[in-house]
C-alpha cells in the first residue's frame, strides 16, 4: 500500500521575481544581439547575445508550469516521470519542478447519499434501505495510487456495506434484547460506520459519519406488515386497558370494604366487577341503567 509523505516546495512569490527577471534579461539580450548584428553580419558578440537571449526566454517559459496555488483543504500529489515525489498540503502560492505532474486532491468533507436498495433483513423479509455517508480523504497517496477512482470505490463499498448491514439485523420484532434496524438507530449507525471504515481504509478514506436515511418494508409485504403492526398495537393497548381496569376495580372494592360504605356478598361483587369491566374496557360509551327500587345489602 502507498503512504503519503510531505514534499517541500519553493515560494511562488520568490520564484515569480526570478521568472520576470529572466524575461527581462532575455528581451534585453535579444535586442542587444539584434543591435550588434545590424552593425555587421560577422559580429560574434551579436550572435552570442541573440542566442543567449533565446536561451533565457526558453528557461523563463519552461519555469512557468512550475507554479500552482492551493486553497484550504486542498492538496497536490507531485509525480516526476512516474515516480511519487510527495504531497503538498499547505495552502498558498508554490513553485516546484516544472516537469512534475501535479494531481489535485480535495480534502474537504463529502456526502455520499446512496439510492434505495432492496435487500432481505436477518429474518428474510424484503426491505428497502438507504444511507448517507460523510467522508474525506486522509491519505492522498492511497486515494490516488491504490484505487482506480476514489469516489467510485467509496460508492461501491458503501452499497456493499449497507447490504451487509441489512442482512445482519432484523427490521423489527427481534428477540428480547436484540438490536433491530428500527429500534437500535445509534447501534446500527455505529456498526455501519465501523464496517465502512474497515472497507475504505485501503483507499485512504476516513468515514466521519454514517446514517440510515430510508428504511421501510418492500411494497409486496408492506400491507401485510402494516396490518400486523396495527394488530400488535391493538393487543398492546387492550392489555394496558385491561390491566388498568382490573386495578381500578380492585381499588374500588377495597375502598368500599375499608370504609364500610357497603357490604357486598360474593354474588354482588361479581356483578359489580362485571359492570365495571364493561364500562372501563368497552370501546363504545356505555348507557347506565338507574335502579329506582331498593337493594338490600
Amino acid at each position: 500500500m502507498s503512504q503519503e509523505r510531505p514534499v517541500s516546495t519553493i515560494s511562488g512569490w520568490a520564484m515569480l521575481g526570478g521568472t520576470i527577471l529572466l524575461f527581462v534579461l532575455a528581451a534585453t539580450s535579444f535586442f542587444n544581439g539584434l543591435s550588434l548584428l545590424s552593425s555587421g553580419p560577422a559580429n560574434g558578440a551579436g550572435l552570442t547575445a541573440l542566442f543567449g537571449g533565446m536561451l533565457l526566454f526558453v528557461a523563463a517559459i519552461v519555469s512557468c508550469p512550475g507554479y500552482f496555488t492551493l486553497q484550504p483543504n486542498e492538496a497536490r500529489v507531485l509525480m516526476l516521470f512516474g515516480s511519487y515525489l510527495g504531497t503538498v498540503r499547505q495552502s498558498g502560492f508554490h513553485w516546484t519542478n516544472p516537469f512534475a505532474t501535479k494531481l489535485p486532491v480535495s480534502l474537504r468533507l463529502r456526502n455520499q447519499e446512496g439510492h434505495s436498495l432492496k435487500v432481505n433483513d436477518k429474518r428474510g423479509n424484503p426491505i428497502e434501505i438507504a444511507a448517507v455517508i460523510v467522508w474525506r480523504i486522509e491519505d492522498t497517496a492511497q486515494a490516488t495510487f491504490d484505487v482506480d477512482s476514489c469516489t467510485a470505490y467509496v460508492r461501491m463499498q458503501s452499497e456493499t456495506a449497507v447490504r451487509h448491514l441489512a442482512n445482519s439485523f432484523a427490521y423489527d420484532h427481534g428477540e428480547e434484547g436484540e438490536t433491530t434496524l428500527r429500534s437500535g438507530v445509534d447501534e446500527v449507525s455505529s456498526e455501519l460506520q465501523r464496517e465502512l471504515q474497515d472497507r475504505l481504509r485501503k483507499a485512504g478514506v476516513v468515514v466521519e459519519e454514517a446514517r440510515l436515511t430510508h428504511l421501510a418494508y418492500a411494497p409486496e409485504i408492506a400491507g401485510a406488515m402494516l396490518r400486523r403492526q396495527q394488530a400488535e398495537a391493538i393487543i398492546a393497548a387492550r392489555s394496558k386497558i385491561v390491566h388498568g381496569a382490573v386495578s381500578m376495580v380492585q381499588m374500588a372494592l377495597e375502598e368500599l370494604t375499608a370504609k364500610g360504605i357497603v357490604d357486598l356478598d360474593n354474588e354482588r361483587k361479581v356483578a359489580m366487577v362485571s359492570n365495571l369491566l364493561v364500562v372501563l374496557c368497552g370501546e363504545a360509551e356505555t348507557t347506565p341503567i338507574i335502579n329506582t327500587g331498593t337493594i338490600s345489602v
